[in-house]
């Protein structure tokens, strides 16, 4: 037997020692345990960092991985691992052997664990984070920031709810700072995810759980956390996310007790078993608490472990607790099934905590108390709390058909529920009924046609569905009863009814879904019988299976003929042979077969689609022939006869098909047909044989078909089907061929063509059939010679066959630049010149004239052409090559050839100079100079000496580059060249441009010192060039380049050059007096004055310049100067002689940091006469008030202006210039500005109509505030009241009133508010808050009449309510918490100022209103005291909220009880104990046993056996009778008589015997009469207890003592009964006799198969 001492069960599961763990590796810091699967362990062996992971299902299998971490964790269910090295994070699946994740943190994570099977929460220093797996790049993403009361704690856990929208964290610290403190701080912060905030808890160690409470519709979701302090430890459950309608669960906190020795042992974690509802809290010292969730009663306290388990998870498979201790033990707590119940009945004597515990977690234990008080509830007619007691009976005891059977006959009470209903909706309320619940609840639910509460109720899981439910609910509704079938797993019923619902489509599903076959092929054949269509569709669904076919296709094809239903068959077959399975060729054939005898355009149709390739192809070609179709037919035929047969007949084929066809077949089969086409017939089928030649002509091969064509001497149609593929060919036989085929059809043209285009015929071949054709027309032969450059032979072949006449042809019409090639070509055959001159004068296309004259020039036959040249001259002809050709002719015979180079501009100079060259320099030099041959020419000077000439070619080219070429340094004629350029060119030289060119040259070479000494030949001594400007220029250049000593000698000498630009390029190079020289000379002040100031830098030079040149320009560049010298004063009166004002800018900014704004007067005075520019006038004005020339502004604001006011007027004002700025406001209308620079003036009344018209808030506060300054308090009002409208400005006006002492003003200035239209919310608040401060008597009235415009709960640190809670305003604040249904705190505020607040009437409209229901007991504290008398009426209105036991039990501790019988004859009738005992007491006390005995009978909840004791020992005898009335009712009947018989009360022994129904009692009483000699009692025995008497015990008793003249009625009576029995008896028996023979002949007459002669499918 278990032992009951000790209701939990410990076990211990592995020792880590043993499985070789070092001992330093156990600890908090290195070894995790996430579940109940894994431990995960590192340690270093051997300075090598390993991970050792235990699977705590196969502890022997230890898996060591070395790795490097500081931590590991492993996932809670899965072998997937997590490792953090450093800030890097990373997961890996140790089964696959992949990285699953990985991620580099930004902070240290200082603890992290598993919270669910995808998320791993992470906890750094500052924050929260939450690290999803279900993806491989998500971040970890923060979820909340720590609370600043978690600073410097150690992170010891992390616990969310399974939903994760309540998160808690948990820390320790040291308590250092505070030595009375307990030593080890415990701090949490709790968060909530819906509504973003956090709550810091002072707490070691919390968990989450859910609970399903009694009467609850949702589960209870609660937190549970435990402390210890200095003062003691405790544990707390809260509900958190309250479910309405359901009651708040009422917040426990209970005692954690501690022994002595564990003085410093504190929580270090918890668990909650879900399905028990008990917390395991774990300490640091090894001791298990259990406590029950649901009252926080402790179950169990205990030492389990001699050292600290310091890491702790949930056990699934015990429902309880594992930990690991530091010693390496694995241990887990649970509870103990068996014996918890009994331990709590019997040690802690809890009987409510057993009968809630073995009802929630189905234990055994309280199974004889829940039997006993439903016999009790249910005898004594409460058959509504008795259903409760056997709907919530542990394991189902109560639930069973007898109860069942009990309720349905129970008598229901009148116009109420009947028992067996009342039982039914608490088990529905509970859960899920039992298979015989489910039944007996279906059968009147459905007779009263109420089906759809079953089907709601199936919907909610709330019916144990069967086959029986199934058939009960079959007869009413199908589709219910399928889903009752199905839940129920009936699959042959569920077949059924699919079936029957023509839901065939869900047949196969489910039959594979539930692994049942049915006979597939009975049930298509019922359903094809009694609709078709779904039929078929069941009937494709089951071949077209994805697990293969289902039934044989043959059979359901069967079935569909025996109906002779070819369509439907058609289109199953089509559907079903879909894949075109091998195995499936003869339904294949069976389908095209069916179709081509009925059908032949489907079956055409069929094969066009190509579905099927696996069927018998000769016999369905056979059919198609028969049938006509000579296409299908062909498409199967793979005989050579068969296809041969069948093709010739083209008329009845399409062309396009026919020609398509041939790509089935090969080459061979193709020839063959196509020469059986073309021996059939070949006038019929020629085009189309071209036509398939043409297609396959490359596959077929050109050879073969032409061979066929030539074969039928059809050369019409091989010219046609090479005329289709010749463009495309490249094969030269194919060319050939085309070009025999077009001559012998006399296609001339076409041989033209084609010998014009085509590039791969062999042109040596063609050429010799042409040759041979003997064609009438040799254009053909022309074309071939003259594209392969067979001239030679064409021009032999023509000559010799006196075929002139085309050789004239070839030249004129078809290729005139073959004329050279065609010349030669006669020339070589001894043609007679007249002939070639004749020729070559009837030649009128282009051709090469080289190519002649080199053709007759290599035969020494030049003057040949001379003639023909002269006529292309006298023609007109400016070809090049003619006038080459006569150049060389006259240069040979010396006919004046340089007179002729020198004036012909036509011939090329470069290739007659190349013949000159050899001949005559002189001519070739002619040649290239006319031809600007400038290399050759160079050349050819260089080497023959020809300097003179080749200077003057030089300076007449004018050629930078060619000047460039020569003027090189490595050139070894450059000074040769030179001398000539200085001593002849350059002298003979008349064009300034060839002398600017060559300068250029001389220059670009860097030779300054030869040009300087040019340049003053040129331009220094008279010339043509003395005064060129350029050379002039040039010359001043060079000399400031090379030597600058000369140049103020040329600046003087010289009189034409640049002088701006001399003078600039001479500044640039530092001569800056030269330069200041230029200008002055030519008169360029404006310059002279530039180069002074900025370059020489004399400002004195300049100023007593710009007074000798006396020049705007002049004045306004020294102003320049004098400015950027800061010489102010100066640079404006220059600027004034200049009246210049354009640098008005920078003058202003200079001035103006300088302060020098009188200056400034005078400049912006100046500019204003010229400039409209909104800067001047601006910054006029503002010097205007600098100087404080008032008058002047006013004038100058009076007459039009372009200056910006505004921002004149804010800078007076930021520079305390308060009347320039009143000014400058004033002319704009700038109220707002203008307002508050009169506050600044002392001009308040001013300032406030300002402010009227300005409109501006901000306006309004500072004249506000001024005239507050200056206790103008009219003024200041006007003000507040357009302040106050603005809600947001309110608070800081009233500090700013209080803070001055101004009470009575700031009541006024908001009394004053409250009649505006835009009186808003604040300003009633905000009085009522000064009201309580200042007027206290006027702010009941004010809240009466504006309670609901005062926003009472403001968001500022004042209330209203706290106001007037402060000021001790009790009425008022009493209204104010009622008014903002604060019932609670009016309700206290009423108990705790009592004298001023008071009030009954209010107090109980109140109190029933209020939310904490300890304010309830407070309130009849509170009356019990000081208000006696109204304590009834008080818990009249108190009944439905009070929790009366507790009532109760408070009035008797004060021995008060008296005072509550009117409110306890009130609430008896809710049957509870406490309250029946009180009031049982009561009437024992008045001694009233009338009430007494009507209570005892009406209310049953009281200790009826202790009450029955208290009363045997009354003095009265009334009480007595009571006692065995007890006795009786709690079936004690021995106990009952005794007392009974004791007081003589005869009368109440015999009824108690007769209720007892006990043989034993009534034979015992019925003795007992006897001894005593009580005759008539035992007369009265034998009336009252008849049936329970036995008539042989009667009679001896009578016998032995004479009583027969007693006993004679009784026997009477038995002898009556048992002839009555026995009739009854009798009859029953015959009754039965003749139904079971009744039975048996009808058993007999069936028939043994199919008896009901019904369909299977519906047999059920």
């Amino acid at each position: 037997m278990a032992d009951i001492s000790k209701p939990i069960t410990f076990c211990e599961h592995l020792q880590l020692s043993s499985l070789a763990i070092q001992p330093s590796s156990i600890g908090f810091q290195t070894l995790t345990l996430e579940s109940d699967h894994f431990i995960c362990v590192r340690e270093k062996i051997n300075e090598q960092n390993q991970v050792v992971i235990i699977d705590l299902a196969d502890a022997n299998n230890v898996l060591r991985r070395p790795i490097s971490a500081d931590s590991a964790i492993m996932h809670p269910r899965n072998k997937i691992l997590a490792l953090k090295a450093a800030r890097t994070l990373q997961i890996f699946n140790i089964e696959t052997k992949q990285k699953v994740k990985s991620h580099v943190n930004a902070e240290d994570v200082v603890f992290w664990k598993w919270i669910s099977d995808t998320t791993i929460g992470m906890v750094t220093d500052t924050a929260v984070y939450h690290w999803s797996i279900s993806d491989q790049t998500s971040p970890p993403q923060k979820v909340f920031d720590r609370h600043a009361t978690l600073t410097g704690a150690q992170i010891i856990n992390y616990r969310v709810t399974p939903d994760e929208k309540w998160l808690v964290l948990i820390g320790i610290t040291g308590n250092t700072t505070n030595p009375s403190a307990f030593k080890v701080k415990g701090a949490m912060q709790l968060y909530s995810r819906e509504r973003g905030v956090s709550q810091p808890i002072e707490g070691h160690a919390a968990t989450f759980a859910e609970l399903k409470l009694d009467g609850h519709q949702h589960v209870t979701k609660l937190f549970a956390f435990a402390v210890r302090t200095a003062t003691g430890a405790k544990l707390h459950v809260v509900e958190i996310d309250h479910t309405a309608p359901d009651p708040p669960f009422v917040k426990k906190a209970v005692d954690v007790y501690f022994p002595p020795e564990a003085t410093n042992d504190f929580p270090v974690a918890m668990q909650v078993s879900k399905k028990h509802g008990i917390i395991f809290l774990v300490t640091k010292y090894g001791f298990i608490h259990l406590y029950d969730l649901d009252s926080g009663a402790c179950v169990y306290m205990n030492r389990i472990s001699g050292d600290t388990i310091f890491v702790t998870a949930e056990h699934e498979l015990s429902n309880g607790i594992i930990g690991v201790n530091k010693k390496g033990q694995v241990l887990s707590v649970s509870v103990d099934e068996q014996t918890i119940i009994p331990y709590i009945l019997t040690t802690l004597n809890n009987t409510e905590l057993a009968f809630k515990l073995a009802s929630r977690a189905n234990l055994p234990g309280a199974d004889d108390l829940y039997i006993k008080q439903y016999q009790q509830l249910f005898s004594s007619g409460q058959y509504s709390e008795a259903a409760k007691v056997a709907a919530n009976s542990p394991r189902g005891i109560l639930r069973t058909a007898q109860v069942i059977e009990s309720f349905k006959q129970a008598p229901a009470p009148p116009g109420g529920l009947s028992p067996i209903l009342q039982y039914f909706g608490i088990l529905l309320e509970k859960g899920e009924l039992n298979h015989f619940e489910s039944l007996e609840l279906a059968r009147p639910v459905l007779q009263q046609g109420r089906k759809q509460l079953l089907e709601k109720w199936l919907k909610e899981n709330k019916l144990t569905c069967s086959e029986e439910l199934g058939d009960i609910v079959r007869l009413h509704d199908m589709t219910l009863a399928l889903s009752v079938y199905l839940r129920a797993n009936v699959p042959n019923k569920v077949i059924a009814c699919f079936a029957e619902t023509g839901q065939t489509e869900k047949i196969v599903l489910y039959s594979k879904k539930v692994g049942y076959t049915p006979d597939y092929i009975s049930l298509l054949q019922h359903i094809m019988r009694t609709s078709p269509e779904k039929g078929a569709e069941f009937a494709s669904q089951l071949v077209n299976d994805e697990n293969g076919p289902l039934v044989d296709m043959e059979r359901v094809v069967d079935i569909f003929m025996s109906q002779n239903m070819i369509q439907p068959a058609t289109s199953f077959l089509l559907d079903a042979l879909k894949d075109n399975k091998p195995e499936q060729g003869h339904l294949q054939t069976r389908l095209l077969e069916m179709n081509l005898v009925h059908a032949p355009q489907v079956a055409d149709a069929i094969l066009g689609n190509e579905m099927f390739t696996n069927y018998d192809r000769p016999r369905i070609a056979n059919l198609c022939e028969k049938a006509g179709l000579l296409q299908r037919a062909l498409e199967h035929y793979e005989d050579l006869a068969d296809i041969k047969r069948a093709i010739v007949h083209t008329s009845g084929l399409q062309p396009e098909w026919l020609v398509n066809y041939f790509s089935r077949l090969t080459t061979e089969q193709s020839m063959a047909c196509m020469h059986e086409m073309l021996r059939v017939n070949i006038r019929q089928n020629l085009q189309v044989v071209i036509q398939i030649a043409t297609k396959y002509s490359d596959i077929l091969g050109p050879v073969k078909l032409i061979e066929m064509f030539e074969s039928f001497k059809t050369f019409e149609g091989l010219y046609y089907y090479l005329g289709s593929i010749v463009n495309l060919s490249e094969d030269p036989e194919v060319h050939f061929k085309y070009i025999q085929a077009a001559t012998r059809t006399g296609q001339i043209r076409e041989v033209e063509r084609i010998c014009r285009e085509s590039n791969y015929y062999n042109p040596e071949k063609v050429k010799n059939f042409l040759k041979e054709a003997k064609l009438p027309d040799q254009l053909p032969l022309i074309i071939v010679c003259d594209r392969f450059d067979f001239v030679h032979d064409l021009v032999l072949y023509l000559y010799q066959n006196g075929l002139t006449k085309f050789i004239e042809v070839y030249v004129q019409r078809v290729n005139s630049v073959r004329t050279p090639q065609v010349v030669g070509g006669l020339l070589d055959v001894d043609c007679d010149e007249t002939t070639i001159k004749g020729l070559l004068a009837s030649v009128t296309g282009n051709f090469p004239i080289d190519e002649l004259v080199n053709e007759v020039e290599q035969r020494n036959r030049l003057k040949l052409i001379l003639p023909w040249l002269e006529a292309r001259v006298q023609s007109g002809s400016q070809d090049p090559a003619v006038f080459n050709a006569m150049a060389k002719i006259f240069i040979d015979s010396n006919n004046n050839p340089e007179t002729f180079l020198k004036e012909n501009n036509l011939y090329e100079p470069l290739v007659v100079g190349k013949f000159c060259e050899a001949r005559d320099p002189y001519l070739a030099y002619i040649a290239y100079a006319k031809g600007f041959c400038d290399d050759e020419l160079i050349g050819i000077t260089n080497d023959n000496s020809m300097f003179k000439q080749q200077a003057r070619y030089l300076v007449k080219r004018r050629q930078p580059e060619l000047w460039a070429q020569v003027l090189v340094h490595d050139n070894i004629h450059r000074r040769a060249l030179i001398d000539q350029i200085v001593a002849t060119a350059l002298p003979e030289c008349t064009d300034p441009d060839d002398v600017s060119v060559t300068v250029k040259a001389f220059l670009s070479a860097d030779l300054p010192i030869e040009l300087i000494e040019l340049l003053e030949k040129v331009v220094i001594e008279p010339s043509p060039f003395s005064d060129n400007r350029n050379l002039q220029n040039l010359l001043l250049l060079t000399s400031i380049r090379a030597d600058k000593g000369k140049v103020v000698g040329y600046i003087n000498k010289l009189q034409n050059y640049d002088a701006g630009e001399i003078a600039k390029i001479a500044t640039d190079h530092g001569l800056y007096e030269e330069a200041l020289t230029i200008y002055k000379k030519y008169d360029q002040h404006a310059m002279a004055i530039n180069v002074l100031v900025e370059h020489i830098a004399s400002i004195d030079r300049g100023l007593d310049y710009a007074n000798k040149a006396n020049k705007p320009e002049v004045w306004s560049r020294l102003a320049k100067a004098q400015l950027d010298g800061l010489r102010i004063k100066d640079a404006i009166d220059s600027y004034i002689k200049a009246e210049d004002p354009s640098n008005f800018a920078e003058v202003i900014e200079i001035s103006s940091h300088a302060g020098k704004h009188d200056d400034l007067v005078r400049f912006l005075q100046m500019a204003r006469k010229t400039l409209r520019e909104p800067k001047i006038d601006t910054e006029l004005a503002y010097a205007y008030a600098k100087t404080d020339r008032l008058h002047d502004m006013e004038d100058f604001l009076a007459m039009t202006n372009v200056a910006d006011i505004l921002e004149v007027g804010e800078k007076c004002f930021e520079d305390e210039l308060y009347q320039a700025a009143k000014l400058l406001f004033t002319s704009i209308s700038n109220w707002a500005r203008l307002a508050t620079t009169l506050i600044y003036l002392g001009e308040n009344q001013a300032a406030v109509e300002s402010a009227r018209k300005a409109g501006n808030t901000q306006v309004w506060k500072q004249v506000h505030a001024a005239c507050i300054e200056k206790a103008e308090f009219r003024l200041a009002q006007i003000c507040g009241l357009n302040i106050v409208v603005h809600a947001e400005e309110v608070a800081a006006l009233l500090r700013s009133y209080e803070r001055c002492g101004y009470f009575d003003e700031v009541l006024s200035l908001l009394e004053a508010a409250l009649s505006l239209e835009r009186a808003h919310m604040g300003i009633f608040t905000e009085l009522s808050i000064l009201y309580s401060k200042y007027r206290p008597s006027k702010l009941m009235e004010h809240l009466k009449l504006f309670v609901s415009r005062i926003n009472i709960p403001k968001a500022d640190s004042i209330q209203v309510i706290k106001a007037t809670e402060k000021a001790h305003l009790w009425p008022e604040l009493v209204f104010l918490y009622i008014k903002y249904d604060e019932f609670d705190n009016a309700a206290l505020a009423m108990i705790e100022r009592s004298a001023d607040a008071w009030e009954h009437n209010q107090f109980k409209d109140v109190v029933v209103r209020a939310a904490n229901v300890e304010i309830y007991y407070k309130a009849l504290t509170f009356y019990l005291q000081e208000q006696p008398t109204l304590l009834t009426d008080l818990l009249t209105v108190l009944i439905p909220r009070i929790e009366h036991a507790r009532v109760v039990r408070m009035f008797r501790q004060i021995d008060h009880v008296p005072l509550i019988r009117a409110y306890l004859i009130a609430v008896q009738h809710l049957n509870i104990e406490t309250v029946n005992d009180a009031y049982n007491d009561l009437l024992i006390e008045e001694e009233d046993y009338k009430t007494l005995r009507d209570s005892i009978d009406s209310f049953d909840n009281f200790d009826n056996i202790g009450l029955a004791r208290r009363l045997e020992q009354h003095g009265l005898l009334e009480f007595r009778r009571l006692a065995a009335h007890l006795y009786k009712k709690n079936s004690r009947w021995e106990e009952s008589i005794s007392l009974s018989k004791h007081d003589q009360l005869y009368k109440d022994a015999i009824i108690t015997a007769a209720t007892s129904a006990s043989t034993d009692v009534a034979e015992d009483l019925l003795s007992y009469f006897v001894d005593i000699g009580n005759k008539e009692c035992f007369a009265a025995m034998l009336y009252v207890c008849f049936d329970l008497l036995r008539p042989d015990v009667v009679e001896e008793l009578s016998w032995q003592h004479g009583l027969n003249d007693f006993y004679m009625p009784y026997k009477i009576q038995v002898s009556r009964t048992m002839r009555e029995k026995l009739a009854t008896l009798e009859k029953e028996v015959k009754e039965r006799t003749k139904k079971e023979s009744a039975k048996e002949q009808q058993e007999a007459e069936a028939p043994i198969i199919n008896p009901a002669n019904r369909l299977l499918i519906t047999n059920g």
